[in-house]
């Protein structure tokens, strides 16, 4: 039986790793410790494909005990939208019990330190990492994502946005030192001597309300940001995607116990159908923290209502792309069918409003009008997608009612381009696959402003037709500053345009991606290089992630003495 590892063992395992990831995110370069191809798992304690796919399977019917106290009830109801019944039950929790459990441990955790609160995070997304291919299906039959979106994007990319948050919150502590000798001159007189000692303490509990379409991805990064911070960390799961985020404390807790912690400082928040826990934790005193990623409804509900916690949103924006010029015709349509496709739209990121001059625009293949752009972007989704098993291996499923719904009621909205189409997967018949619906609209016209200025999320785009690119610009500034942005996209051979579509990023605040033709979508992000949102427009009042996300988890407390 292998022995239980200690802090300074930890330290030793994980520390380069540590000094890796602060490298990474000083350079901004490429850099992953965490495999994205299913065959790279399987050794050296890791769960092969089969091994995963059978843990995967042992879970489903199964009582999910976390051994955490003021368990009172057992809650479960999340069915795949591939169709499958999980049938997983989890432990509801006795607020009143619970909180004041995870409480307890903080005092041990605050004074351990950034660097082993660090390496035991490490710890924890290691283990996570070793069971990549089980967590795999489980964020596939909760999100709907297709099996190796769910592998890559709930796994390896998962566990690196919390590697990135861990060494933000590493960097951030560690900025003033623990210690210091401070001595002021006194002339003819002995100097003053005092010794000062600077702790970083927590906040408090902090509080995960997770998202259905990306439980670990968009639910990592304030998990660890809190608990590398000092912070215990209460996980409310969304409640068609628990089981990804249970399996996720359960590996907290078990490496925390094993490193001579308390199992508590992370615990699990399942609720009951319609029972609406996190809006009661939100207002709790003990809650300290919020990381919330969501409807803007409720994101802005948090803001205005729980302020006795900082509250870090990702809510909703609307995407736009800005399409004025291309030297590269056929790529630019293959990227933007890629980008409409990947998931069904069901991102955050994906483009919603594609901004075209209704005289059209110069390409290297010619001019295109207005409607040769939009048809020819139609053939491109229809060429992406003509395949039904590619198509279900991009499309992945829908993953609610809700999503279906919008797409039907936008077929009434303008002129349809492109027509959704349904797919049928042999292998989950129950699944709801549909392919992109591409609805035109008018720019000028103040009945379809209604439209594409309210984000419509799913497989839904608009292909506005506007005056000029610089009504594009302009309209484009207006969308970020009324909706948000988490992404922003132009394809332009004109350094004006280009210049003027930076100016608007720059002064609205949203991440921009320019002429992007290639394997590099617009909807994709990758950790310790690019940022997730800006944290300065209404689609986000975070970015994942930089200094300030982490930052204000955590106050310097200073303790001096005469020396």
């Amino acid at each position: 039986m292998a022995a239980e590892p200690t802090a300074s063992a930890l330290v030793a395992q994980h520390r380069p790793t540590l000094d890796q990831a602060l490298e990474a995110i000083r350079t901004r370069a490429y850099w992953s410790p965490h495999p994205e191809h299913p065959k790279a798992y399987g050794e050296h304690g890791s769960l092969g494909p089969a091994e995963g796919k059978a843990a995967f399977d042992a879970l489903l019917g199964t009582r999910l005990d976390l051994d955490q106290p003021g368990t009172d009830d057992w809650v479960g109801a999340e069915t795949s939208p591939y169709g499958v019944e999980l049938g997983v039950t989890y432990p509801h929790p006795d607020l009143d019990v619970l909180l004041p459990a995870m409480r307890a441990g903080q005092r041990a955790w605050r004074d351990a330190g950034p660097e082993v609160r660090a390496v035991v995070c490490l710890e924890i997304l290691k283990r996570i990492s070793d069971r990549t291919h089980e967590f795999a299906h489980a964020v596939m039959h909760t999100s709907g994502q297709a099996f190796m979106m769910a592998f890559q994007a709930g796994g390896p990319h998962a566990q690196d946005r919390g590697l990135e948050a861990v060494a933000y919150a590493y960097a951030e502590q560690v900025r003033t030192p623990d210690t210091a000798q401070w001595s002021k001159p006194q002339g003819k007189r002995d100097p003053l001597v005092l010794t000062k000692r600077f702790v970083p303490v927590p906040r408090g509990v902090a509080l995960v309300i997770g998202c259905n379409t990306f439980p670990t991805w968009n639910g990592y990064p304030g998990l660890f940001a809190s608990l590398a911070t000092g912070n215990a960390v209460l996980v409310k799961p969304h409640p068609r995607a628990v089981l990804p985020l249970a399996l996720t404390v359960q590996a907290a807790r078990q490496v925390l116990a094993e490193a001579g912690f308390d199992p508590n400082l992370v615990a699990l928040a399942a609720e009951r159908p319609a029972e609406g826990i996190a809006r009661t934790l939100a207002v709790r005193p003990e809650i300290r923290v919020i990381d919330y990623t969501g409807s803007t409804a409720f994101g802005d509900w948090l803001e205005a209502n729980a302020r006795q916690a900082q509250v870090y949103t990702e809510k909703a924006g609307v995407n736009t792309v800005l399409v004025d010029s291309t030297d590269d015709y056929k790529g630019m349509l293959a990227n933007l069918a890629f980008s409409l496709s990947l998931y069904s739209g069901q991102m955050c990121t994906t483009p919603q409003n594609l901004l075209i001059p209704r005289d059209g625009i110069t390409t290297d293949e010619g001019p295109k009008s207005f409607d040769e752009v939009v048809s020819g972007l139609a053939r491109a989704v229809d060429g992406l997608l003509g395949d039904d098993a590619r198509a279900n291996a991009l499309l992945g499923a829908i993953v609610n009612p809700d999503v279906k719904a919008r797409l039907e009621t936008a077929t009434g909205l303008g002129e349809v381009a492109l027509a959704s189409r349904e797919i049928v997967n042999p292998d989950f018949p129950d699944a709801v696959v549909r392919t992109p619906l591409i609805v035109k609209l008018d720019g000028a016209k103040p009945d379809d402003e209604a439209a594409y200025m309210s984000e419509c999320f799913g497989p839904v785009s608009f292909a506005v037709a506007v005056d000029s690119a610089a009504a594009g610009v302009e309209l484009l500034r207006r969308t970020i500053a009324d909706k948000g942005a988490m992404t922003v996209g132009a394809h332009t051979t004109s350094r004006e345009v280009e210049q003027a579509v930076q100016d608007v990023c720059l002064e609205e605040c949203a991440q921009l991606s320019l002429n992007l033709t290639g394997g590099v979508y617009v909807n994709q992000t990758a950790a310790f290089s690019d940022f997730h949102g800006s944290g300065g427009n209404a689609a986000a009042n975070a970015a994942l992630c930089d200094g300030a996300f982490v930052a204000n988890r955590f106050r310097v407390v200073e303790v001096r003495k005469e020396a």
